[in-house]
C-alpha cells in the first residue's frame, strides 16, 4: 500500500474473480472494479461504524475517479485495501487499491457526503464521525 496519510486504520479483504466478474475482453470489468470500491467503502464503514451512527447518518457517493493499472483476470485472487483520507465539512475522501500479489490493479479516489438521516440534507462530519475514523479504531 502506498503512503496515503490516512486518518483511519487500512481495512482489507481477499477476493477471487468469478466468472460473473468477467467482460468479453477476459479481464475483470470496469463496473465490476466500481462495485468493488463501494463494497469495500461499505463494509468498512459498517464495521467502524455503530447502529446509532447509522440511525443519525448515512453516506452518499459524489464522485469516483479510478486509475485502471493492470488488469485481472478469471480465479485471480486480488487483495482489497481502504482507508479514510482527510474529511472536511460534510465530505470524506475514501481510498481504495486493488492488488493481485504485489500488483496494483486499481487505485481509486471517493468523495463521499454525510447525509442527515432526519433532514436528508448534507451535514457537517463532527466528532461522532471524526472519533470513530480516528486511527486505531475498531480496524
Amino acid at each position: 500500500m502506498q503512503d496515503n496519510g490516512a486518518n483511519t486504520v487500512p481495512y482489507s479483504y481477499t477476493l477471487k474473480v468469478a466468472e460473473k466478474d468477467i467482460d468479453e475482453l477476459l479481464h475483470v470489468n470496469n463496473v465490476v472494479y466500481l462495485q468493488w470500491v463501494n463494497d469495500i467503502s461499505d463494509r468498512h464503514w459498517n464495521k467502524l461504524s455503530s447502529k446509532s451512527l447509522n440511525e443519525k447518518y448515512f453516506w452518499v457517493v459524489l464522485r469516483h475517479e479510478l486509475d485502471y493499472l493492470s488488469q485481472a483476470v478469471l480465479h485471480d485472487e486480488l487483495t482489497l485495501v481502504t482507508w479514510v483520507g482527510h474529511s472536511r465539512g460534510a465530505k470524506s475522501v475514501r481510498h481504495v487499491e486493488i492488488y493481485k500479489g504485489e500488483t496494483l490493479c486499481l487505485k481509486a479516489a471517493s468523495t463521499w457526503c454525510l447525509i442527515d438521516a432526519q433532514t436528508l440534507k448534507p451535514t457537517r462530519i463532527k466528532d461522532d464521525i471524526l472519533d470513530t475514523l480516528k486511527p486505531g479504531q475498531k480496524s
